[in-house]
C-alpha cells in the first residue's frame, strides 16, 4: 500500500467511527392492556431515550385546548389525554430515558390500528412502533335494566354560601350599586330640601369683607385721576348703599340721599352720620351738577367711606354663659348673624 494512501485511509475511517458513535433519538411504544373494554381506560406508555440536555417533546400533544384536554387518534374513536405524566431515568454517557403514561380512553368497539407517533428533540426526530388495540364492546340485552341517574348528593360541612340564592351570588354587586345609588339619591333629596341645594354652600363674605374688597378695588383702577369723576363717586356710592342694606336692612339702593340720611339719623350709628353726609353731597354735586370736585375731595370720601365701614363694623364677641338668674341671656347679633358687642356709639 502507497504511503501516501495510509493517511487518508486512516481518516475515513475515524470519520465513520463517528459518525457510527452518534446517539440516536428512539421511541417505543407499548400499552397496558391490548384488550379494552369499550368506555374504559388504560395506558399508553412512550419510552423515549436521547441524549441529555436536548428539550423535545411530542408535536400531537402541543397546541391542545385546555377545554378538551385530548387529542383524537382512528377517526376520534380513542382518545388521549393531554393530562399525561413524565418521568425521567438516567442510563449515564450522557443519556436519559423518559417514561411518558398517557391515559387512553375508547368510545367505540373494534381493532385499531394505532399510528406511529413522532417524538422530535431539536434537529432529531424518531418514530415510536406501531400498536395494536381490540376494544371489546359491553353486552347488553333486552332484559337489562336501564340505570338512571344517580341522586344529587348533598356536600359536606355547608358554608353560608351554600344558603344563598345563585341570582343573589352571581348578581349581588350588581344590587350592591343599587343599594348605595338609592341611599346617595335619597341623601341628596334630604339635603336639598333642608338647605336648597346639595352641594355645600361657600360661605358668603361680611358686609365689612364685601366692602373692604370693593373700595381696594376703586382704589386701585384711579379712576378720579383719570378724570373719570362721575365713575368713581358713582361706583363709591353705590358700595356704601350696599353696605347699608347688608349691615343695617336700609334699603339705600331705592332712596335718596335725603332719605339715607333720615334713616340714619334714627338708627344706632346716628354719631357716624357725618362721613356718609360729605359723600353723598359731594356725589350729587358731580352726578346732577356736573361740578368737578378738588382732588382733596375726592380723598376725602374715599377715606369717609373706609372709615364708616371700619367703625361700624360688627365686633365678634362669645356667646355669654347662661346663668341661674338669666338662663336665656346671650350676646346680642347683627343682622347677618355675627355676634357683637355696643360699644358707645359703635355696634
Amino acid at each position: 500500500m502507497s504511503q501516501r494512501l495510509k493517511p487518508i485511509i486512516l481518516t475515513l475511517i475515524c470519520l465513520c467511527l463517528a459518525i457510527a458513535g452518534q446517539a440516536k433519538v428512539t421511541v417505543t411504544a407499548k400499552l397496558d392492556s391490548v384488550n379494552l373494554l369499550m368506555g374504559s381506560m388504560t395506558t399508553l406508555g412512550l419510552e423515549v431515550v436521547q441524549d441529555k440536555g436536548k428539550p423535545g417533546g411530542f408535536p400531537m400533544f402541543r397546541n391542545v385546548d385546555p377545554a378538551r384536554g385530548y387529542v383524537g387518534i382512528c377517526g376520534d374513536s380513542i382518545e388521549l389525554r393531554s393530562s399525561y405524566k413524565a418521568d425521567t431515568v438516567e442510563l449515564g454517557s450522557g443519556r436519559i430515558q423518559i417514561n411518558y403514561r398517557v391515559p387512553l380512553q375508547a368510545f367505540d368497539s373494534g381493532t385499531y390500528r394505532l399510528p406511529q407517533f413522532v417524538y422530535v428533540s431539536e434537529s432529531d426526530s424518531a418514530r415510536s412502533n406501531a400498536l395494536t388495540l381490540n376494544v371489546v364492546p359491553i353486552k347488553v340485552t333486552a332484559d337489562d335494566p336501564i340505570a338512571g341517574f344517580a341522586p344529587v348528593s348533598e356536600p359536606e360541612g355547608k358554608q353560608f354560601l351554600d344558603f344563598v340564592p345563585d341570582w343573589l351570588a352571581d348578581f349581588w354587586w350588581i344590587i350592591l350599586i343599587v343599594i348605595l345609588a338609592a341611599g346617595a339619591f335619597i341623601w341628596a333629596m334630604r339635603r336639598y330640601r333642608k338647605e336648597g341645594t346639595v352641594l355645600r354652600k361657600k360661605p358668603e363674605p361680611s358686609p365689612y369683607e364685601t366692602a373692604m374688597t370693593d373700595l381696594r378695588d376703586l382704589k386701585a383702577r384711579k379712576l378720579w385721576e383719570q378724570g373719570m369723576e362721575k365713575e368713581y363717586f358713582t361706583r363709591l356710592t353705590d358700595i356704601l348703599r350696599v353696605y347699608l342694606d347688608r349691615r343695617f336692612g336700609i334699603n339705600a339702593m331705592e332712596m335718596t340721599s335725603r332719605e339715607i340720611m333720615d334713616r340714619l339719623y334714627d338708627s344706632d350709628v346716628k354719631d357716624k352720620r357725618d362721613y356718609v353726609r360729605q359723600i353723598l353731597h359731594v356725589a350729587d354735586f358731580v352726578k346732577f351738577a356736573k361740578v368737578r370736585p378738588l382732588p382733596a375731595d375726592n380723598i376725602a370720601a374715599f377715606d369717609n367711606a373706609v372709615r364708616f365701614v371700619e367703625e361700624t363694623k360688627p365686633v365678634p364677641v362669645a356667646e355669654e354663659e347662661a346663668d341661674g338668674d338669666n338662663p336665656d341671656k346671650v350676646a346680642k347679633k347683627d343682622k347677618a348673624g355675627t355676634p357683637v358687642v355696643e360699644k358707645g356709639g359703635e355696634s
